[in-house]
């Protein structure tokens, strides 16, 4: 298991998170010390070809912004200037990166989303931006420029592909060098630029549900659990002149049948538990070839488990949410789901021989959610 975090520099998390985080810009000098990049240049670019990848091409030739969507087939030269190439969720494909994103996480997994590395050639950048999320900017190789400012006016450019800000007025300024740390809350507009050819910048991103995200699992929980009358009677309906408007006894019926099914904390649980642990739409699963409940167990005691690098698991008293799949976990169950969501892994020799931990367990590695430790 990767050492989470416990200082940002000087400074210990506990204190970040007390009087920093969603408050304030916070720059961290030397926060890793002798710290590359998890990901060379050529591995980045091999990335930034797959159609499994999120990957962008920002570039600013002749004064032009352009915008080009992955896979990423070509990509301008490293010596020419202004351009950079964006790519999500790296922490999905590359162990080192998975394990640098595994730093992070003194902040819970609810919020943590994933690792993006932008590489950019010298003045390449994105233009002056706000982000809807907390950011930690890393610097993992060159130089780059960042300014920042609090400012109200957040209007954007019109008619590029990029939401710029048309009047950025930037009221701090700092070069980053390798190891150093920027961390930016949301609504603080920000612009980075590299300084030097080879610039590569590891953005740490955290995301919150946004509530309409919410209401459909919302819906889908309560819906499960509702009791109510099987349709609406209208015993002693009266002739209408009027036969397009709608009843108002129907409307008050349905209001107070609906009113009946009142959301609860349990509903709220299942509903973040089914957003948050939902897969990127570019992830797909590898199936195991299949074992039997004896095999698993023998291999799983042998050596250990772990989570697949791409698997999202969270949970909440008896309530858990795996890759988009919420369900509530036996009482013999919890306390070995929980180890496993909060350490990433079960050691060799900790899975009981039956039951329905295991079970659910082996269908997991069927589906390709976790892995035996050594060859995750």
């Amino acid at each position: 298991m990767t050492d989470r975090l416990t200082r940002l520099g000087a400074m210990p998390v506990t204190r970040f998170m007390r009087e920093t985080w969603q408050r304030k810009p916070l720059l961290i000098r030397h926060a890793f010390k002798d710290f590359r990049s998890p990901v060379s240049r050529d591995a980045l670019f091999a990335l930034a070809q797959r159609d499994d990848v999120e990957a962008r091409l920002v570039t600013a030739f002749n004064g032009q912004w352009r915008l080009q969507y992955g896979p990423l087939a070509r990509l301008p030269s490293p010596r020419k200037p202004n351009w950079t190439a964006l790519v999500q969720g790296v922490n999905l494909h590359d162990d080192a990166a998975a394990q640098l994103l595994a730093r992070f996480r003194f902040i819970t997994d609810a919020r943590l989303d994933d690792l993006m590395l932008s590489y950019a050639s010298a003045g390449g950048g994105v233009g002056p931006h706000v982000d809807s999320y907390d950011v930690f900017l890393l610097q993992a190789q060159g130089r780059r420029r960042w300014r920042v400012s609090r400012q109200k006016d957040l209007a954007f450019v019109a008619g590029l592909p990029l939401r710029i800000l048309q009047d950025f007025r930037p009221t701090s300024e700092w070069v980053l060098e390798p190891g150093d740390m920027l961390y930016l809350p949301p609504g603080v507009a920000h612009e980075g630029v590299a300084l030097d050819d080879d610039c590569i910048t590891c953005s740490i991103g955290f995301r919150a549900p946004r509530y309409r995200e919410l209401l459909d699992p919302w819906l889908d929980a309560l819906a499960q659990r509702a009791v109510l009358p099987a349709q609406y009677t209208d015993r002693g309906l009266q002739p209408t002149n009027r036969p397009g408007r709608l009843p108002a006894a129907m409307v008050a019926a349905t209001h107070a049948a609906l009113s009946r099914v009142r959301p609860t904390p349990g509903d709220a649980v299942q509903a973040l538990l089914a957003v948050l642990t939902e897969p990127k739409d570019e992830v797909v699963f590898d199936a195991a070839k299949p074992l039997g409940p004896t095999g698993f167990h023998r291999r799983a005691q042998r050596q250990g488990l772990a989570l697949d690098r791409r698997s999202r698991l969270l949970y909440e008293g008896g309530w858990f949410g795996i890759n988009g799949d919420v369900f509530r976990a036996a009482a013999d169950e919890r306390r070995v789901l929980a180890r496993l969501a909060d350490a990433r892994s079960l050691p060799a020799g900790t899975l009981q021989p039956s039951g329905s931990v295991a079970e659910r367990l082996r269908q997991w590695y069927h589906a390709g959610w976790l892995h035996f430790a050594d060859t995750n």
